[in-house]
């Protein structure tokens, strides 16, 4: 079975049919990442995206319905990015690969990756409440799916700690590709993620994935062996 088709995420550049939204949201993330929440005025994203500010009421219903979409809409929907790599049906091979195309599709976007990453950790030191929300109904789901791809890839009966370890190693791969960017360009710019090298890069991180996947194998086999 080949790796899930992952869609389109709204691209600044190309803007849909519904032109006034789309430029609303996506002034709201450059200006919402770079200022925060509350020194942003919906009357600068509107004179920004070049709307009307009733628009705004139209469209999201206030500041703080703009400043949710903004936060979660660019990014996708997590439980449609759960259900492309959980399927039970994919090997452990395509579940891998569909679990980093997840983390690596908005950077085919341009400067929506970094804007979106930038407003998440403006969200975390100047909290409004929506990281809270977000680590109980998306990250906590996506561990959860996470965990048990894992556990069904090293065929084991009970998820434990270890699992859990496994889990978060995993999503520290994807993570590090929006944290550690500026790193990346100081030290080895060639491998910034470009829509030129997506492929490449959800490759590679798949074969790190398989290779912490194969250790903890042989620490499992190890530990039973000195048990037995």
């Amino acid at each position: 079975m080949d790796a899930p088709v992952l869609p389109a995420l709204p691209d600044p550049a190309n803007p849909p049919a519904d032109d006034a939204r789309q430029r609303l949201l996506m002034t709201a993330v450059r200006l919402f990442g770079a200022q925060g929440y509350a020194s942003t005025s919906t009357r600068q994203i509107a004179a920004e995206a070049s709307v009307n500010i009733s628009a705004i009421r139209y469209y999201f219903g206030d500041k703080a319905g703009l400043y949710r979409a903004a936060y979660s809409e660019p990014l996708g929907d997590s439980q449609e990015d759960i259900a492309r790599f959980a399927d039970p049906a994919l090997t452990p091979r395509q579940a891998l690969v569909a679990y980093f195309q997840n983390w690596i599709e908005p950077f085919c976007h341009g400067e929506l990756a970094q804007q979106c990453t930038q407003m998440h950790l403006r969200e975390m030191l100047e909290p409004t409440g929506l990281w809270q929300q977000q680590i109980e109904g998306e990250i906590g789901p996506l561990h959860e799916a996470t965990v048990a791809v894992l556990r069904r890839a090293l065929g084991v009966a009970r998820v434990d700690n270890e699992l859990h370890r496994l889990a978060i190693a995993l999503y520290g791969l994807g993570l590090q590709l929006y944290a550690a960017r500026d790193i990346v360009e100081a030290v080895r710019p060639q491998l910034q993620v470009t829509p030129r090298n997506v492929d490449q890069t959800v490759q590679r991180l798949a074969d790190f994935a398989e290779s912490l996947i194969e250790g903890e194998r042989r620490r499992r086999a190890a530990a039973s062996g000195a048990n037995a």
